[in-house]
């Protein structure tokens, strides 16, 4: 006899001798489902600020500003009231970044006022909260504006997938927030998913694939040989392999920057 399987019934999903399904795995190693994200966001209020994300194909974050200051890569500004007043931010140490041969400045936005931000591409807009001493490492160029409360910093990733994806490597963009609560709103490409792994748990993604990640969730390239027959070339697969416990949020479509200067 073969091995006996198992169902569940598809009423009460309570064991069964009927044929169904087959009971899931109850292994905790397995990983959990990626969940989509809210696509859209009215009168959310945070850390100071109300904000809204609005649109389908190429949607906008509108952010109500008040005392609370925020900053943004200057290329993403779609639209302000003219009294909201911008300039440069400070970073402690140098901040040199292209994307697609652009050089990448940071400003800083104060209120009363309204501003829109928006990416050039498809996506998925939406907004993290952090509290006190929580921070998120962020892919390269998929934030759109974060609350004066998150500390900004960043650092670059080598390794074979990052530098063959991204030209000379990845940067890793980190936010903490300093205060009680900050605001870190994110683009992604396609829609939106997240995961949260326990420790031990990992998930394999394509390395155009993810966008965020809690620090405390380890990063590592794996490589994968793929060969059909003893005369045929080799081919490979590369994979960003995750490691929880923690956050991962995953976007539908994959997007490899031309250069990370």
């Amino acid at each position: 006899m073969g091995p006996e399987l198992r169902t569940v019934c598809l009423v009460c999903l309570s064991p069964s001798l009927q044929k169904g399904i087959p009971t899931p795995p109850s292994n905790p190693s397995f990983m959990p489902v990626p969940v989509l994200k809210p696509t859209s966001v009215h009168d959310e209020s945070f850390a100071g600020v109300t904000y809204h994300v609005e649109g389908e194909l190429v949607p906008v974050l509108h952010v109500e500003l008040g005392r609370m200051p925020i900053y943004f890569e200057h290329h993403i500004l779609l639209w302000k009231d003219p009294q909201v007043q911008i300039g440069l931010k400070k970073l402690a140490g140098a901040f040199k970044r292209i994307i697609s041969g652009m050089p990448i400045v940071m400003v800083q936005a104060g209120g009363p006022g309204q501003m829109g931000f928006s990416r050039d591409g498809a996506g998925h807009v939406f907004g993290i909260h952090l509290q006190g001493g929580q921070s998120l490492d962020v892919r390269e160029h998929q934030w759109l504006a974060a609350t004066d409360s998150l500390n900004y910093t960043f650092n670059r990733v080598k390794g074979f997938a990052n530098i063959m994806f991204s030209g000379t490597g990845l940067f890793i963009d980190t936010f903490t927030c300093e205060a009680a609560e900050g605001i870190l709103w994110l683009h992604g490409y396609g829609n939106v998913f997240e995961l949260t792994l326990g420790p031990g748990q990992q998930i394999d993604v394509e390395p155009g694939g993810w966008i965020y990640k809690d620090p405390s969730v380890r990063l590592e390239t794996v490589v994968q040989s793929l060969s059909t027959s003893i005369f045929a070339g080799a081919s490979q697969l590369v994979f960003n392999r995750f490691t929880g416990p923690g956050r991962i949020g995953i976007q539908s479509m994959y997007v490899h920057m031309p250069e990370a200067n």
